[in-house]
């Protein structure tokens, strides 16, 4: 088939490589001439596993090119719109701009009986408002069709997905003919796309278009809401003497809870999760769903107070004072396996350090180009060795598996004194301890040494770096 992808960030460049990986001819539109001559090279514009190399086979087999010209889109039979919903600068609400000026954008390039399907996460009545849009065409096919990436696995979410969903005008009843069961209209432009993904036997799911509105937010929701749950309980854990770790690890071998997202630590970030639970909430609002909206308040306000917690036990682990202390932050990006920083917790804490007077090194395997320009009271660093030189204080705030391997012993080597916050709960503490680290987290500390953080406060002779490696 041929198909363009409207949007060509991080939703959009993925969509469309995959696609093309399957066999279609596809043309991704997007405004920005730089990222266009970028994708259209084959190099992705950010960091994403995979990316790269289906970039590249799409660009060698033909399949695959990148335009700033909605004519260019003239052609395609399905046209995806994957541009960015992000937060209202005013409200929590979704600010619609950019999908409303893209299918307006499109309209004229619309070839009859050509069917155009949202991927974009969006609040519910959108479709409605974008059939208004493309009132004037009404020989061409509205749809939505949800998208569930993951940054880090969007690849193989996009190739081995756990299910599809389809919103269709009138619902499943709708979607088939009552004699055959074939698709009809929208359910089959999409069982076309997705034939391989089909044939393979992933999960179609054919709902109404409200339905389709909302799974995305309502599934976004419900994983903010087991990541603050347990976050919580680790305040608690804190508080009464027993490890979050092991409590949460009991609870997951409960099959009606399951042990995913329940591990507690930071909390969470980046471009989708918190402005998604944060439009849920104002959906809910406008619906007059008061225990909805209540909810997500709360998850949102649990999540961000873990990073004021981590603040607090960085300057307990400093003496009580963060002002002229020397502290390493292992982690910019939100989230492993990516460099994207947008609302980044580690980013967040760091620059509080900052603000309370720490001297503070961020080192990240990616993400440092990204947010030296952004944090300019923070300093960065591309070698992890080189920023843990003479630190009084690490924190590890993202979970990079460069940092889950460091060995206790050269990183003691390096560091002024060895206190460690992980921040992740993922380091083997006990190896930790071992080595002589003071190490604290977050829920816990239910076996650290009686005075451990008391103890942190005056390094053992043998932590000292010389004065020349002292920062």
């Amino acid at each position: 088939m041929k198909i363009s992808v409207i949007g060509c960030g991080y939703l959009g460049a993925v969509h469309a490589a995959t696609l093309a990986s399957m066999g279609h001819t596809v043309v991704g539109i997007d405004v920005d001439p730089a990222k266009v001559e970028q994708l259209g090279r084959g190099v992705p514009p950010f960091h994403e596993p995979g990316l790269d190399e289906l970039l590249r086979d799409g660009r060698s087999s033909g399949r695959l090119r990148f335009s700033t010209d909605a004519a260019d889109a003239k052609d395609a039979q399905v046209h995806f719109l994957c541009v960015g919903t992000p937060q209202d600068k005013t409200s929590d609400a979704a600010d619609l701009t950019f999908l409303v000026s893209a299918a307006r954008t499109l309209l004229p390039h619309l070839a009859a009986g050509a069917v155009v399907v949202g991927k974009s996460t969006v609040p519910v009545g959108t479709v409605e408002m974008l059939r208004g849009v493309l009132a004037r065409r009404p020989d061409v096919l509205l749809g939505w069709n949800p998208e569930f990436l993951r940054q880090g696995t969007a690849v193989k979410d996009s190739l081995v997905p756990d299910r599809l969903v389809y919103g269709v005008d009138g619902g499943r009843g709708a979607a088939f003919n009552p004699s055959t069961g074939a698709p009809l209209g929208v359910a089959a432009a999409l069982d076309a796309v997705y034939e391989p993904l089909l044939r393979a036997g992933i999960p179609r799911l054919v709902c109404n278009f409200a339905t389709a509105e909302l799974i995305k937010s309502a599934a976004n929701a419900y994983l903010a809401t087991k990541v603050s749950f347990i976050n919580a309980v680790a305040e608690l854990c804190d508080a009464s003497g027993a490890d979050v770790g092991e409590l949460s690890e009991a609870m997951g071998l409960d099959p009606r809870i399951g042990n995913r997202y329940l591990h507690a630590g930071l909390g969470f970030g980046g471009g989708c999760l918190p402005k998604d639970i944060r439009s849920f909430r104002s959906q809910a609002a406008g619906h007059g769903v008061t225990a909805v909206e209540d909810w997500m308040g709360l998850v949102d306000e649990v999540n961000l107070g873990q990073r004021s917690r981590t603040v607090d036990l960085a300057a307990e682990l400093c003496g009580g004072t963060l002002a002229g202390r020397s502290v390493t932050v292992l982690g910019a990006s939100f989230k492993p396996d990516t460099d994207d920083i947008r609302d980044s917790p580690a980013l967040d804490v760091a620059d509080r350090l900052a603000a309370a007077g720490a001297h503070v090194t961020v080192t990240d395997p990616k993400a440092v180009n990204q947010a030296w320009r952004r944090y300019p009271r923070l300093r960065f660093e591309t070698s992890t060795g080189r920023a843990l030189e003479g630190a009084e204080l690490v924190l590890l705030l993202t979970e990079w598996d460069e940092y889950r391997q460091l060995s206790p012993s050269v990183a003691g080597g390096l560091v002024r004194r060895r206190v460690v916050l992980d921040a992740r709960n993922v380091l083997d503490a006990d190896a930790w301890r071992a080595g002589g680290w003071v190490v604290r987290g977050l829920g816990t500390n239910a076996g650290m040494p009686t005075g451990g953080a008391a103890s942190a406060t005056t390094a053992p002779a043998t932590d000292r770096v010389p004065a020349s490696r002292a920062r």
